[in-house]
């Protein structure tokens, strides 16, 4: 149990600098008419993301996002007794982060909220394939259910600023559900909300499942 506190605590944790350096990033380039600029948010994701899986990736595998827990699971890498503890944790640690910038920029409104500027359907599809592809290298480039080594925080980084760069003006290329509901809850914006939501999970386990495929037996080892 001590255990399992201990890296709930990492999650939820990683998932609030996400959130605050991440949406934040946002909401100040949104205040100070583009001083921070699409590639800037696109790298204050990703780097937050490498910072925080060497920072707590031995601990807790730094999923910081539901989707990529349900895809570990699926994966067998994960036991599925910690599945949910991880995802409150990973929300509890958003929506925190959330509630921080709604009252540091009260004249915000939108707090990083995530909307489509293309059809809802195609918002999906571009959700589900970022990722797919999110997933895909997280769960090569790391082993058991935890995200570590030289280079993973590098591979994995990289991976979520690429996406932001290519689908952030058209999907908001959240790719994390908690990303996405903890904005659109200290909002009140969730019209749009179930994209998020349904999208990121169904992309990251059929990631974990063609794991299976190009790696076979070696893909679904638990971390020793």
């Amino acid at each position: 149990m001590a255990d399992l506190i201990r890296r709930c605590f990492g999650e939820a944790l990683g998932t609030f600098a996400l959130l605050f350096v991440g949406t934040g990033a946002v909401i100040v380039n949104d205040l100070t008419d583009g001083s921070v600029s699409h590639v800037g948010v696109s790298l204050a994701f990703g780097l937050t993301v490498m910072a925080m899986i060497y920072a707590v990736g031995d601990v807790s595998g730094a999923h910081l996002n539901p989707a990529v827990t349900l895809g570990f699971w699926v994966a067998s890498r994960l036991p599925g007794r910690d599945v949910l503890p991880y995802v409150l944790s990973q929300s509890v640690g958003a929506i925190a982060a959330s509630l921080l910038l709604r009252g540091l920029f009260p004249t915000h409104g939108g707090w990083g909220v995530t909307v489509p500027s293309i059809t809802l359907l195609r918002a999906f599809v571009v959700e589900a394939v970022l990722t797919f592809f999110l997933m895909f290298v997280i769960i090569h480039v790391s082993v058991g259910a935890k995200e570590r080594g030289l280079m993973a925080g590098v591979a994995v980084g990289a991976a979520v600023s690429l996406s932001a760069l290519f689908a952030g003006p058209v999907t908001g290329a959240s790719m994390n559900p908690a990303r996405s509901l903890a904005p659109a809850v200290v909002s009140g914006q969730v019209r749009h909300l179930w994209v998020y939501l349904m999208a990121p999970p169904i992309g990251a386990v059929l990631a974990a499942l063609s794991c299976r495929v190009v790696r076979g037996s070696d893909c679904c080892v638990e971390a020793a």
